[in-house]
């Protein structure tokens, strides 16, 4: 037990610290492209000297100084601003005090943002957006998961019946993504028929009562799930469905049908739970390209997330929040992979932790 526990403890171990590298030179890369390589200090200066010279010629005290010492007062000024700021030392050494503020999401006030109660504290901002990213997706992914797993096991007892043809010729259909079958569903649903609302999170004026409230919020889920899983459910069908099929030809299958044992319990034993860990990676992959569409899908849906907030920043320019939200997406996906070896070892006992050669 003990040598279990240790060999869980550095495979783990090695595991964080493989992932935190990863998301580490993954933010940092970001880093250096949302600064231009130092580009974008310039511009920070170029303001900075700007608002100061607008501060010191507008100043009525300032009246009839000579131009020499105007300038002076300007040059003395924007430095001071700019020692504060830190744009007085080279990039090289600013973008590892940016990778450090980054990692640990202490990237100060936004420079254009400002979040519903009018904060421009970037914590602030990606903490008021992310419950929304995540009560989406996480909706979505569950849905899509079940919905998938079931059809492919129904559809997997009725080989080449009339629904698994259609379903294969439905398949190439998951190669758009989902914001794609969102704009027709948008036009249908919301423009044609008029019965459920084109975008946003909930109502406006937002209902009085929580019940309310959350039958509002599920109402404006229900284009954006629909769109997410149309964007992915048929090649997840198909390809689980092709797993199960292939299970359910093995030897050990036809032994214990020989044996007896019901088909449900057939199924359950000795197709569904071998066959879980190609579906659970699959699902896991595709989950990943999911969260990467997440910013076009929310701005198709004027949906108040991570990624209706990532549009919004690289509009504006917002370097903190830009860095800030490529963090949380480098930890959800980070967390994502973790996950994955651990669920491969709880579904399949054939899969050791932490064993190698």
């Amino acid at each position: 037990m003990k040598q279990f526990i240790a060999r869980m403890g550095r495979y783990t171990l090695f595991k964080l610290i493989m992932l935190v590298l990863a998301v580490v030179v993954a933010v940092y890369l970001t880093v250096i492209i949302a600064n231009m390589g130092g580009e974008l200090d310039k511009v920070k200066k170029a303001q900075i000297r700007f608002e100061v010279s607008v501060a010191v010629y507008m100043n009525e005290a300032n009246k009839g100084l000579p131009t020499e010492l105007l300038i002076q007062m300007v040059d003395e000024m924007a430095a001071l601003q700019e020692r504060a700021a830190g744009l007085d030392q080279p990039f090289i050494y600013r973008s590892f005090t940016y990778l450090q503020q980054a990692m640990s999401l202490q990237l100060g006030r936004a420079e254009s943002m400002t979040s519903d109660a009018g904060s421009r504290q970037v914590r602030l901002i990606i903490l008021e957006r992310l419950p929304s990213t995540l009560i989406l997706f996480a909706t979505a992914d569950l849905l899509l998961f079940f919905l998938a797993l079931f059809i492919a096991l129904f559809l997997s007892r009725r080989y080449g019946s009339f629904l698994d043809r259609l379903t294969i010729a439905l398949a190439p259909t998951s190669a758009a993504p989902g914001w794609f079958y969102g704009i027709f569903l948008i036009l249908i649903f919301a423009f044609a028929l008029r019965v459920l609302p084109d975008g946003g999170m909930m109502a406006a004026p937002p209902p009085p009562t929580a019940w309310e409230r959350a039958l509002s919020i599920m109402r404006h889920m229900i284009l954006p799930v629909s769109a997410m899983l149309i964007g992915a459910i048929f090649a997840s069908v198909y390809s689980w469905r092709t797993f199960f099929l292939i299970y359910s030809s093995e030897d050990y299958v036809e032994l214990a049908r020989a044996k007896g044992l019901s088909s449900n319990a057939v199924e359950r034993r000795y197709i569904l739970r071998p066959s879980l860990p190609p579906i659970i990676t699959n699902f896991m992959l595709m989950l990943i390209s999911m969260w990467m569409g997440a910013i076009i899908l929310e701005y198709v849906f004027k949906w108040p997330g991570l990624g209706q907030a990532y549009y919004t920043a690289v509009n504006l320019g917002d370097t903190p929040v830009i860095v800030a939200i490529i963090v949380i997406f480098g930890y959800l996906l980070a967390a994502t992979l973790f996950l994955l070896d651990f669920i491969y070892a709880i579904l399949d006992p054939r899969v050791r932790v932490g064993i190698g050669s």
